[in-house]
């Protein structure tokens, strides 16, 4: 007797699930870093003229964030996207929890001094200050990441069901232009505005150029949602991926 296997479309979610999940775990914990486009690119500064580009880490992994949010809600609606978002942010809650308890312990007596011929002087303290996003990051990333979700969910469904099959660049770049306009500020003015004491005009600053580089790349990547598509269509089958699409939109 063969082994009993799993439904394609259990599989399927499962993959996009845990991409999914991974992408935004890893982009809330980089995220406290600032960095300059301009000399990561080895490129002047304020060459266009119009202030340095400093975003956070965390931009590199939210587009594809983005472009998965966008998948799911294609195949499995608003209610499954809807449910690994709730999932990912009970799972983020639960990264901070561990961190903040691996920060309270007593750290070895050798540890803090192990790296001092590398220029770190005490590394409980750059554990803490690396690890340690204040309350104010955690809350507004969280927010952002919920709130920007349900938006990106309602619009792309909304779209969705006005145009059917067609348009898919269009209702993914639509949804990601309006949602993620509310996400880069919220997570932005509450994590460093509200709870860092920066100054507002470079959380604004750096809001607006988080945002540009999130709408240009999820137009840049609109290949890449044709392609995944094109594999999981193939993966399906035609008529198990016009089924599951269908029941998507009433879902």
């Amino acid at each position: 007797m063969k082994p009993k296997f799993f439904p394609k479309e259990s599989v399927l979610f499962v993959c996009l699930a845990g991409i999914f999940i991974t992408n935004a775990l890893l982009a809330e914990f980089i995220g406290v870093k600032i960095f300059s486009v301009e000399k990561s690119l080895g490129i002047p500064s304020n060459f266009l003229g119009i202030g340095s580009f400093d975003m956070t880490a965390g931009v590199l992994l939210w587009p594809f964030v983005f472009i998965l949010t966008d998948i799911i809600n294609e195949y499995f609606g608003k209610r499954g996207v809807f449910f690994l978002s709730c999932l990912t942010a009970i799972l983020i809650s639960y990264g901070f929890l561990a961190i903040g308890l691996s920060i309270k312990t007593t750290p070895a007596s050798w540890w803090p001094s192990i790296n001092q011929t590398k220029g770190i002087e005490n590394m409980q303290t750059a554990y803490k200050v690396i690890f340690g996003q204040s309350n104010w990051i955690i809350v507004g990333s969280l927010v952002a990441f919920l709130v920007g979700q349900v938006l990106d969910i309602l619009i792309f469904q909304s779209i969705k069901k006005r145009t059917g099959e067609k348009y898919v660049w269009f209702r993914a770049t639509g949804s990601t232009l309006i949602s993620q306009l509310i996400d880069s500020f919220i997570v932005l003015f509450l994590a460093f505005y509200v709870g860092a004491g920066w100054s507002f005009d470079l959380v604004l600053s750096i809001a607006w150029i988080n945002y540009i580089y999130k709408l240009v790349l999820a137009i840049l990547l609109t290949p890449l949602l044709y392609i995944a598509h094109g594999i999981i269509d193939n993966f399906l089958g035609k008529e198990l991926s016009k089924k599951i699409k269908e029941e998507a939109i009433l879902a």
